[in-house]
């Protein structure tokens, strides 16, 4: 299998399913900033951090590849008139989003109270969780606007909304594995 097909030359690409769309459709957009993100978790998971947490983020990279393909699929080309599925594309299921939910619990319970928003640092890999956190907001702002459009499947939404909020809980997990220290954010008086 070759890696370079010359198909996208002209600034097009396919969708699962084979319909040709620009580089820059909200789907991509969409879809390539999923794949950004999992390339972030892939660099955390990289890190010297906890066999759980690294199992977790495995876990949580394999549901992004279905997230992937979902967003990368043209609706009309997924079901028959039917609505016999046609493509056999995986879902995102509600145990997908309690495990995330769980996982932010478990860590919580271990956690000091927060009192105040936190600069994001400490030390790379908490800064890491960071970056990918906010990647995972971006992902989530380009599926909403895509869902405007084209509504998607709302656990896709559901999905990446609580995977944020549980890379945010795992960066202060992380914080306290390291001894990073937590920068709390305080305005400043005018």
């Amino acid at each position: 299998m070759k890696i370079y097909t010359k198909t996208g030359d002209a600034g097009t690409t396919a969708l699962f399913g084979g319909t040709r769309v620009p580089k820059h459709n909200i789907r991509i957009e969409s879809y390539g900033t999923v794949d950004e993100l999992n390339s972030y978790l892939g660099l955390i998971r990289t890190q010297e951090i906890d066999a759980h947490s690294k199992e977790i983020l495995t876990h949580i990279q394999d549901k992004l590849f279905t997230l992937g393909a979902i967003l990368a699929t043209d609706p009309e080309k997924a079901t028959l008139k039917s609505g016999k599925e046609r493509l056999n594309i995986p879902k995102i299921v509600e145990e997908d989003i309690t495990l995330l939910e769980n996982e932010m619990d478990r860590m919580n319970d271990e956690l000091p109270a927060m009192t105040h928003f936190i600069l994001p640092g400490g030390n790379t890999t908490v800064s890491y969780c960071h970056i990918a956190r906010t990647v995972c907001r971006r992902a989530e702002r380009r599926t909403t606007l895509l869902n405007e459009n084209e509504p998607i499947d709302e656990r896709v939404l559901m999905y990446l909304n609580r995977l944020s909020d549980y890379l945010f809980v795992l960066a202060r997990k992380l914080s306290k594995d390291t001894k990073a220290e937590e920068t709390q954010w305080i305005p400043e008086k005018l």
